[in-house]
This record gives C-alpha cells, structure tokens and sequence, in this order.
C-alpha cells in the first residue's frame, strides 16, 4: 500500500545509503530511493524477493511503496545521497519500502547477539528458510538478520504461546542482491546464501531440515512472480523490461535445482553442516 513518508529518523548503515523514514500510516520503513548508488533494479530486486519470501513463509518484513514528495525533502534536508565528495538530492516519488519492525524509540534493534542468545533465538529455523530461499535466488550479499525482543505470539505462527512470553525474534533483512544484485544474472557459488555464523545449521542432518521451505521454492507458482511484477512502477523498470522478462525465466528454471544448490553448500569451506553426514 503507498504511503507517505512524514518524517525523517536516521541514515542507515550499508552501500545503498537507505534512511529510516517514518510514514503516514504510523509505521516506520527502511527506504531505499530510486537513485541509490547501488542501481534503480535493488529497488526490484526488493520487491520481487519480498513476494518470494512472503510465499515462502520466511519472517521478513513486510514492505510498501514510500511516497517522498518535494515538499518533505525541502523541509528534510537530511535528506540525501552521498556519492563521494558529492551530494546528490533524492529523486521526489516513489520508493521502496521495507518496514521497521516498531518504534527506533522504543526497540532495540540487534544485527549481532552473542553466541548464547543466537542458540535461544525462537524462529532460529528461519536461517535455513533463508538459505533455501537465498541459494535459489543467487543472493550475491552475506545473509543479513536483525534481531530483538518481542511477544513472541506476535510474530511466531504457532500454537500453545503463552500470551506475555518474550524472546528473541530474527528477521531476514536486505534482499536488494538477490538475483546477483543490479546484474540480474545467477553465479554459482558454494558459499552463496550461507549465514556467516554457522552455529544456526548445526542441526542439520539432511534436506529434510529444509522442509517446508524447498517444496515451497521447487513448486512456486507463476501466480507469485506475476503478483510482483505487477506492483512494479514502470519507471523503476525504465528500458530494462527485456532484461527483467529475461531474469525472471532464468529465476524460473532454476526451480528444478534448489535441491542441488543445497548439496552444493556441503562443498563450502569448513562444512557448515557438520552432522549431515548421510547422502
């Protein structure tokens, strides 16, 4: 759903110099803008990965079209790209998206938690649901995760949680290099897709710990590609239509190989799955 951005918050961390913006539907948003130094295509990649994700039932935030209008920019002047010694103004219009999981103000938000706490982390399958998702899409980034402390019945889809029980909660974040980024092509790689710390697959035995997430990927409807195509704004897309038309038919057959893209990871340095010792 479009909404507007209503205030500014913070600059965030990372090469497509997104901000923290609050929007007019009271919720707050990771905005990436369509002159990111990154290329406009992150901003399809997003689009497309969140429709994936969301199919496939990893916990990743939601997202939606940000509309920054000239009047918030001229009273935002934080408002910018850095490029170098340069400055370059944000273009007025529409953006993408991907909201913040609560108020800054009141959340601590975690991108690191100690070893002790990532094993107590209560949707820690997540990280394989990831890997699923980031082998098949050639996600050229390391697997970014947030973490924070949450009512877990509020964001874990589970049955018996008592209703004022706390934990840890990690959300899949960053999928602007899904796709191998603004190249829209697919290297193979057997490290591609793995979270850097491997404690998360330490209970890995087969590819059956990546169920329900690799029949998902495999068995993906054409329904879910075209759903996120067409939110597409044509001006993201620009003179690139054949090239998307063509990376989508090339996401499409990769299907059949998920499967193999996961065996594949059992040849990454140091063997991120040291219980799986089966076929």
């Amino acid at each position: 759903m479009p909404v507007d951005a209503v205030r500014f918050i913070r600059k965030m961390r990372g090469g497509a110099q997104a901000h923290l913006l609050e929007a007019s539907d009271g919720h707050f948003y990771v905005v990436k803008f369509q002159n990111n130094p990154q290329h406009r295509r992150i901003l399809i990649n997003e689009l497309i990965a969140s429709e994936i994700l969301a199919h496939l039932g990893i916990s990743a935030p939601a997202h939606a079209f940000i509309n920054v209008t000239a009047q918030f920019l001229a009273t935002h002047p934080e408002v910018y790209i850095q490029t170098g010694t340069r400055r370059l103004e944000v273009e007025p219009g529409w953006h993408f998206g991907s909201r913040h999981p609560g108020d800054p103000d009141t959340i601590a938000i975690y991108d690191f938690i100690p070893d002790a706490l990532l094993g107590q982390v209560a949707n820690a399958e997540q990280f394989r649901a990831a890997l699923v998702f980031d082998r098949w899409v050639a996600n050229a980034d390391g697997r970014q995760a947030i973490f924070f402390r949450a009512l877990l019945k509020d964001w874990l889809e589970r049955p018996g949680i008592p209703p004022r029980k706390l934990g840890f909660v990690a959300l899949m974040i960053d999928h602007g290099f899904a796709f191998n980024g603004p190249h829209w092509d697919f290297p193979e790689s057997a490290i591609t897709g793995l979270y850097a710390r491997r404690l998360v697959y330490q209970d890995v035995r087969s590819l059956d710990d990546f169920e329900p997430w690799l029949t998902r990927a495999t068995t993906c409807p054409d329904a879910v590609f075209d759903r996120a195509l067409r939110q597409i704004p044509p001006h993201w897309i620009g003179d690139d239509g054949d090239a998307l038309e063509e990376m989508m038919s090339r996401l499409r057959r990769r299907q059949a190989r998920v499967r193999d893209m996961l065996l594949a990871c059992r040849e990454a340095p140091g063997n991120p799955f040291p219980k799986w010792t089966g076929a």
